[in-house]
């Protein structure tokens, strides 16, 4: 039961990884540049769902809407800041000093502008678990069962929701099969009269949105600060190059495979080691499949 429990809380937390992979695999994918400011916008979405929701006191619902919407405005600033300057250069690397530089600006004005310290923010659902599995004992109690957090089950659920629905979206859709057109060729995308430059924006636009949603998601199981998204970043980097970057379902097995390999190693093995899974089966994937275990190889015509 409680190997379960720790299943649960381990799909959880891979969810969270998974949604932010999911966001490095919808900017990769379109526009061959990684966002790596993503973990700090999962930082801005908890920090203004904490101010909207807990200190105002606005319905969490409506919280979430607000925080969708400064995520994907940010997108877009940064798209046009920080990444196509680099990229009307033909800079190789300066996007991606210039998405690190956009993500260093907004952990530092958390920290001016809002705190440096950690708050607790209060789950819409609850924080008490839901008993599940309980059986009446010997003298007419019942057991402790097996304890179920609803923000867990909401993560979950939220998470798996966004995946399906952009998934579907891109298949199902006009503008989604323009997307899908950009991703496997920019230049015949254009030929078919498709503006690669709106898809583009709407990717950056849609992924900064999603690792917002992540951060208002993640808030209530860990706490609220301006460092919180540092690390869930570079997890979720991790997850999008073990799954493939340019695999949606990779990026949801990557998460998985983090977010559980982190629960069961920390409660069989060591709190201190709950990080080795993960990055040992990135380092071999780097050495014997570099595109990840659902990606394709690239073939470079010279």
């Amino acid at each position: 039961m409680q190997t379960l429990q720790l299943l649960i809380s381990g799909i959880a937390q891979g969810m969270i990884y998974a949604l932010v992979a999911f966001g490095y695999n919808i900017t990769f994918s379109t526009s061959k540049t990684l966002n790596f400011s993503l973990g700090n916008f999962l930082m801005i979405g908890g920090v203004i769902g904490f101010v909207l929701y807990m200190t105002r006191g606005n319905p969490f619902w409506a919280t979430l809407a607000a925080v969708i919407a400064v995520g994907a405005v940010g997108g877009a600033i940064l798209l046009k800041v920080a990444v196509e300057p680099s990229l009307r250069q033909r800079n190789a690397y300066g996007w991606i000093l210039a998405t690190l530089a956009v993500g260093i600006i907004l952990r530092n004005a958390a920290e001016v502008f809002w705190s440096t310290d950690d708050f607790k923010f209060r789950s819409p659902l609850g924080d008490s678990p839901i008993r599940l599995f309980q059986v009446p004992l010997a003298d007419g109690s019942l057991s402790a069962g097996l304890g179920v957090y609803p923000q867990e089950l909401l993560i979950i659920g939220v998470s798996l929701a966004i995946v399906a629905g952009v998934e579907a979206f891109k298949r199902l859709t006009v503008f989604g099969k323009a997307v899908q057109a950009v991703s496997e060729d920019k230049d015949t995308a254009s030929l078919m009269g498709i503006d690669q430059r709106f898809v583009i924006l709407f990717s950056f636009m849609l992924s900064t949105a999603i690792a917002c949603v992540g951060g208002v998601l993640v808030a209530p199981i860990t706490l609220v600060s301006a460092t919180m998204g540092t690390v869930l970043g570079v997890k979720a980097y991790s997850a999008s190059i073990i799954g493939g970057l340019e695999s949606g379902i990779g990026a949801v097995v990557g998460g998985l495979f983090l977010g559980i390999s982190e629960a069961l190693t920390a409660r069989f093995v060591s709190t201190g080691y709950k990080d080795v899974p993960g990055f040992v089966v990135l380092i071999l994937l780097l050495l014997f499949k570099p595109s990840g275990l659902f990606g394709r190889a690239v073939i470079r015509k010279v």
